[in-house]
């Protein structure tokens, strides 16, 4: 079939007694002058029409050139009209297609990923050390976290207008969904930006660290899911070192670990809520339409609890301290550097597995805690250094006993479906 069917004619040839004859017709293989068969007209499948065959070179319409024998195209038409007669083709005996070269970086992906990583990285340890800079003559964190939400929703309104990504439509069932997660994406956001501005940047992190103690706990008697012993066990050093750290801690105050705490239970919620709120839409939308909603929960207490003092002597006194362009010019960089850094984070969790991701955002919370040491040359005794050590390695524990336990139970669902 194959040798005769690489010649092709989209036109049949016209015989006297069938002049008028224009409807459209499967591709036909050609033989010779001599022969005649009938083909029904695909308009009207009751009528047949008598159809010549022609050995002469045939030519498809709307293109003047001879069909080429065993050409890419032929073999792509052939298949295709086999495919439509329901039977089975394969050109791959006997004929080799050429791939397209790769580029430099699909041959080497893992260079796309580290890159990931390092971008990752590096926004979020400028976005903590900026931030803190802020912080130091500017020590309003409800307003910040305003500018915060308003300069990344900003950036999403702009890459929607261009299309890039194109905006994904939103109904009322969809907004009632998302609302509690971004109610608890503000709350959480506002309280580590008020213990940002009330500690050191290292001890709000330590804190942070037992955000996967919390997480555990809601999913174990929130959820009702049963939490295995090995994970809970691996969550005993994370207690531990958060506990060290903060008895010697000589940043420590009350109401930067409070807020760190009501940030972590606030962020555990927020993951409840997300896994309810699973949709059909990418990732970026989503995180967008999260963006404006929370913005729009951050403005009545930035209003009401910090909108007086701005008035009188906030403002008023940033700008005197830095000068106007550099004051709005951090505002600016700090917010842009959250949403980047946040939107990286999610991009890079698509590339890689979530064992990779989990080890890499607990490497990040290191990056962030040593450079926020050498560049605010932040004091901490030997103690809170130990304890944040073993914080830290029990998170990264975690993380690896929580991935390889997720990855066995996806492995086993998948042969169970298999069976």
């Amino acid at each position: 079939m194959a040798s005769l069917m690489s010649h092709l004619s989209m036109h049949p040839a016209k015989l006297s007694s069938n002049k008028c004859f224009t409807s459209k017709i499967s591709p036909c293989v050609t033989l010779c002058r001599s022969q005649r068969v009938v083909v029904a007209n695909v308009n009207n499948l009751s009528s047949k029409v008598p159809f010549g065959l022609s050995g002469n070179g045939l030519r498809f319409s709307g293109w003047d050139r001879v069909v080429r024998p065993r050409s890419l195209g032929d073999f792509q038409v052939v298949k295709a009209a086999a495919a439509a007669d329901g039977e089975e083709f394969d050109i791959s005996e006997g004929l080799a297609i050429a791939e397209p070269p790769k580029s430099f970086l699909q041959r080497y992906p893992a260079l796309v990923t580290g890159f990931f990583f390092f971008t990752w990285y590096f926004l979020n340890v400028i976005f903590n050390i900026l931030n803190k800079k802020v912080y130091n003559y500017f020590p309003y964190p409800y307003f910040v976290s305003v500018v915060h939400l308003l300069v990344g929703v900003t950036y999403c309104l702009i890459s929607w207008s261009i299309g890039l990504p194109k905006r994904a439509p939103i109904d009322k069932d969809l907004l009632g969904v998302l609302t509690p997660v971004a109610a608890c994406h503000a709350l959480g956001h506002v309280m580590s930006n008020v213990s940002f501005a009330a500690v050191a940047v290292s001890f709000t992190h330590t804190i942070k660290a037992l955000e996967p103690f919390f997480s555990a706990a809601a999913s174990q008697f929130v959820l009702g899911h049963q939490i295995p012993l090995p994970l809970w066990l691996s969550l005993a050093p994370v207690v531990l070192g958060v506990s060290m750290a903060s008895l010697t801690e000589l940043s420590f105050n009350w109401l930067g670990f409070t807020s760190a705490m009501i940030s972590n239970i606030s962020f555990t919620y927020r993951s409840i809520y997300s896994k309810k709120a699973m949709t059909g839409m990418d990732s970026t939308n989503v995180y967008a339409y999260i963006s404006i909603i929370a913005l729009l929960f951050c403005l009545p207490p930035a209003i009401l609890i910090e909108g007086p003092k701005l008035m009188q002597y906030g403002f008023r006194d940033a700008i005197a301290k830095v000068g106007m362009v550099k004051f709005v010019s951090d505002l600016f960089w700090i917010g842009m550097f959250y949403h980047l850094y946040n939107q990286i984070a999610t991009n890079t969790l698509e590339r890689v597995a979530p064992l990779t991701h989990a080890v890499g955002n607990v490497l990040k919370r290191v990056f962030v805690i040593g450079f926020s040491i050498i560049v605010f040359g932040n004091r901490i005794s030997t103690q809170t250094g130990i304890g944040t050590a073993i914080a830290i390695a029990g998170v990264a524990i975690y993380s690896v006993i929580k991935a390889n336990l997720e990855d066995q139970k996806k492995k086993n669902a998948e042969k169970s479906k298999a069976e």
